[in-house]
């Protein structure tokens, strides 16, 4: 008997380190994965406009880059879009804490304090903005940090395309979150060349559960082939049809942007 609980105690020993082992690998993967925050200026007039950029390119931007955040990607409905006019603000942040603590941190930032004057003691019948809507996402594991898009055109000329999918239930959201994983949509995006920003879980938003994403192209046209290719792919026609990823979708919200020219994505 002693030769068997010795093996079974060894046996348990090392089924106790792997599993030990696989909880911290996936701890560590988890912690690599990027916070985003989605900051959406609803405006009603160009002087907000103005003022609001100004204090985003000469003021919140500069701070961020001062904090250890490399890229903050600042966007704008293209002409044609009927959302209204809008300032979406994209801010990547390593680890929960940092976003946690960003505001914090602003606070104590006095050359931010100073640049950003205008915007943080604003009267309150004269604000920047009519409305501001914050979206909280982590990163999926397929990318765990953002990406810079490598265009060939001009800022003036991109299109950046953001979308967010809606799911019926949590659980239908987090079957499409598999599908983009661990279904290789991720993957498949990539392949085509779909130039990803981000592509994260949604946190805290106003339109949950659900995900979004954001790709880039150097035009209109360079979208809608991309698009066409990719409904024609035969890895895609497989994997819309699997049951398993049926429903997952209830409402689809596609937005067009540009970036501004001060904007690091």
């Amino acid at each position: 008997m002693r030769p068997f609980c010795k093996t079974s105690r060894l046996f348990s020993v090392s089924l106790l380190f792997f599993f030990t082992t696989m909880v911290a690998s996936f701890r560590a993967n988890a912690a690599e994965k990027y916070y985003y925050q989605i900051k959406i200026y609803h405006l009603k007039t160009q002087a907000q406009e103005d003022r609001l950029d100004q204090y985003l390119q000469n003021a919140y931007l500069p701070a961020m880059h001062r904090m250890g955040i490399k890229d903050v990607g600042v966007f704008k409905p293209v002409e044609s879009d009927t959302s209204g006019k809008r300032v979406y603000v994209l801010t990547p942040f390593r680890t929960w804490s940092q976003l946690e603590n960003v505001e914090e941190k602003l606070a104590a930032d006095a050359q931010y304090v100073t640049d950003g004057k205008d915007y943080i003691d604003a009267a309150y019948n004269d604000a920047l903005y009519t409305r501001l809507e914050t979206i909280v996402l982590r990163a999926f594991p397929k990318m765990p940090e953002p990406a810079v898009p490598d265009l060939s055109a001009k800022k003036t000329d991109r299109v950046y395309e953001l979308r967010s999918y809606e799911s019926p239930t949590e659980k239908y959201n987090v079957n499409k979150v598999h599908m983009f994983n661990f279904g290789n949509e991720v993957a498949l995006f990539k392949r085509l060349n779909f130039n990803a920003v981000f592509y994260a879980e949604v946190l805290a938003g106003s339109h949950m559960p659900n995900l979004m994403y954001m790709t880039t192209f150097n035009s209109k046209q360079d979208r809608d082939k991309h698009w066409d290719t990719f409904s024609n792919d035969p890895e895609w026609k497989t994997l819309v049809a699997l049951p398993e990823y049926q429903h997952n979708v209830s409402k689809a919200d596609i937005l067009f942007l540009h970036p501004t020219a001060y904007s690091d994505f």
